[in-house]
């Protein structure tokens, strides 16, 4: 299997160069995942909004407290972190997770992964979702306002999410949360280091660097729909299904190549071949032809590695 493995390194590594180029889920899906106007012709929105700030969150709405950002221990909660005590960021729930942070009183559950929100488990736990997706290049200052005005007006505590909780939701807490004045500006890289952000994603720690308070009055007269799932363009959500099938060949490379004992379904030489085909699909779309010849020939790298990795697989 020796062939197998040199394979899946080039695999991981096209596939991280693809996402720094600009694939997985730019900022695009923000721009109908939540509409914003401006202060104009919005007084009553205004109004609204700052009453429900005002009557949620009157004593939460302070600096992070000394000794956080923190790493949770709990098990059930994938890669979290703690950066104020109204703001939590990690990794995509699962029905463990959804327990634990509901045992830790989580109201609402912010997603910043291009994959649609499991709205039926958060409901029957009695949490809201809201879906506002941004990819792996950075977080637009639009996205960032939005972010900070759901950290500031939202039920809390809120938990914040991507798909490992490693890389984009560790950044849009951060950035959240410097934002509406929850955190200090010189800790927002501190909560990317402790949730094990890779430094490669530049768009990320650039993004939580350049953080900075919002004025209130900003936020106030933002109107905002925090949408329980956005729409996301094709070339994103392929790229969802890209990335799973690499999180389920990651767990089969761990058990030798073999049929992880957590998940006995999944076959090896077919999560190969479903990778392939998504690489196949991926490259006849517009959204693809429209990229960088750089970035197409990263995917078309991506579907050599794939194919001859379920060739080596299937032998």
């Amino acid at each position: 299997m020796s062939r197998a493995w040199t394979i899946a390194g080039r695999l991981s590594s096209t596939l991280v160069a693809a996402a720094l180029l600009g694939g997985c889920s730019r900022n695009e899906p923000g721009q109908s995942a939540a509409k914003t106007n401006s202060a104009a012709g919005a007084s009553d929105a205004t109004a609204a909004a700052g009453a429900e700030n005002e009557a949620n969150n009157e004593a939460i709405i302070e600096p992070a407290a000394a000794g956080l950002p923190e790493k949770l221990a709990d098990e059930r909660l994938h890669n979290a972190v703690r950066l104020h005590k109204k703001v939590i960021s990690g990794g995509m729930p699962d029905e463990a997770s959804f327990q634990a942070l509901q045992e830790l009183g989580v109201k609402t559950i912010i997603s910043v992964d291009g994959a649609q929100p499991d709205l039926e488990l958060a409901h029957r736990y009695g949490m809201r979702y809201v879906h506002l997706p941004h990819g792996y290049d950075g977080i637009s200052e639009e996205r960032a306002r939005e972010l900070a005005k759901a950290v500031r007006d939202l039920d809390g505590p809120i938990f914040i999410h991507c798909h490992h909780g490693k890389h984009r939701s560790p950044a849009a807490a951060a950035v959240a949360c410097v934002s509406a004045g929850l955190l200090e500006p010189g800790q927002s890289l501190a909560v990317l280091r402790m949730a094990g952000t890779s430094e490669n994603y530049r768009g990320l720690y650039d993004s939580a660097e350049a953080a900075s308070r919002v004025d209130d009055a900003l936020l106030d007269a933002l109107v905002v729909e925090f949408p329980e799932t956005a729409d996301v363009p094709p070339m994103a959500d392929a790229m969802v299904g890209v990335e799973h099938a690499h999180d389920h060949l990651t767990e089969i490379k761990e058990a030798g190549w073999l049929s992880p004992p957590s998940h006995p379904d999944l076959e090896p030489d077919h999560e190969a071949l479903l990778l392939r085909e998504h690489f196949t699909e991926l490259l006849r779309t517009d959204d693809v032809t429209s990229q960088p010849e750089e970035f197409q020939q990263l995917l078309r790298e991506s579907e050599t590695a794939a194919r001859q990795l379920e060739e080596a697989l299937r032998d």
